[in-house]
C-alpha cells in the first residue's frame, strides 16, 4: 500500500512552493497565534493522493509540527508521518508526507493497543502496563533490532499524554498481524501493546524513511487533548476539529 500518486506536474510544484513558503515563515513566527493559515493547494494536493486522510486533521498535524520545530523538538520538520485512529484499523490510517514535493509516500494500514478497542479504537493512554495507544505529536529518534525485529523509538513530546512512550517502549515496528488478509477474516488487524505496528514487507523502508527527528502525529477526536495540547493551541493558527470524546487521556 505504499503510495503512489502523483500531483500533476506545474499544479504540484506551486502547491509544493506553497508549503515551503509556509514552513518557513511558520519557524521563524514568535508569539501566539503566529503561524500562518496552511495554503490549500497544499492541502488540496496532498488530500488528492491520500482520500481518507481528512484535511482538518492534516492541517492540525502541520500546526503541530511547526510548533515543535519552532521549539527545536523536530528535526526534521518536511517529512510527516500522520496517523488518523478514528479510522478503522482494516483501512489505511498512516500516511508518510514529503511535505518539500508533497508526495504522499506511503499509506497504510497501522495496529493500535490491544486494550484500545477492536476494529475501532475508542481508549488511549499514557500509563505503564496498560497497553493502550497514546495520542498526541512524538518524535522519531533511532532504531535498534528487538524482540519485534527492526524498530523505531518514538519520544512522546505532550506531558500527560504520551510522554511515557520511551519508559512503556513505544516504538514502530513490523507485525506479522498487521495483515490486511487476516483482517478479512476477523474483522479487525491483529493488536499490539500501544505500538502503531505496520506490516512486516514495508516496516523496514518506512521506518528508514521517517527515523531521526521528524514528526508522527497520532489523532483521534478526543476533546480534551485538542482543548490542551500545547503544540495545537497558542503555538500557532488553530485547525478546527471534529467534536469527539471528552475523556482525559493520563
Amino acid at each position: 500500500m505504499t503510495a503512489k500518486a502523483r500531483v500533476p506536474a506545474a499544479a504540484g510544484l506551486a502547491a509544493a512552493m506553497a508549503i515551503v513558503v509556509w514552513l518557513a515563515a511558520g519557524l521563524r513566527a514568535t508569539g501566539p497565534a503566529a503561524t500562518p493559515v496552511v495554503p490549500e493547494a497544499g492541502v488540496g494536493a496532498i488530500s488528492e493522493q491520500a482520500p481518507s486522510l481528512r484535511s482538518d486533521v492534516l492541517r492540525l498535524a502541520l500546526n503541530a509540527t511547526v510548533c515543535a520545530a519552532r521549539q527545536g523538538f523536530v528535526r526534521q520538520p518536511t517529512l510527516l508521518t500522520v496517523i488518523d485512529y478514528s479510522l478503522p484499523s482494516t483501512e489505511p490510517r498512516l500516511w508518510v508526507i514529503d511535505l518539500a514535493s508533497l508526495r504522499v509516500m506511503f499509506s497504510e494500514v497501522v495496529a493500535h493497543g490491544r486494550n484500545s478497542g477492536e476494529n475501532l479504537t475508542t481508549r488511549f493512554s499514557n500509563r505503564l502496563g496498560s497497553l493502550q495507544t497514546s495520542l498526541g505529536l512524538f518524535v522519531t529518534e533511532d532504531t535498534y533490532v528487538g524482540r519485534n525485529g527492526y524498530s523505531l523509538r518514538l519520544t512522546g513530546l505532550e506531558d500527560g499524554v504520551n510522554h511515557r512512550a520511551r519508559e512503556r517502549a513505544i516504538v514502530m515496528h513490523g507485525a506479522p498481524y498487521v495483515n490486511p488478509q487476516l483482517a478479512k477474516q476477523l474483522g479487525r488487524l491483529g493488536r499490539s501493546w500501544g505500538c502503531p505496528a505496520v506490516r512486516e514487507s514495508v516496516a523496514r523502508t518506512l521506518i528508514d524513511t521517517i527515523k531521526g527527528g521528524s514528526a508522527v502525529f497520532a489523532y483521534y477526536p478526543d476533546q480534551a487533548w485538542l482543548a490542551t495540547s500545547k503544540f495545537l493551541g497558542s503555538c500557532g493558527a488553530r485547525a478546527s476539529a471534529a467534536a469527539g470524546l471528552p475523556a482525559p487521556l493520563l
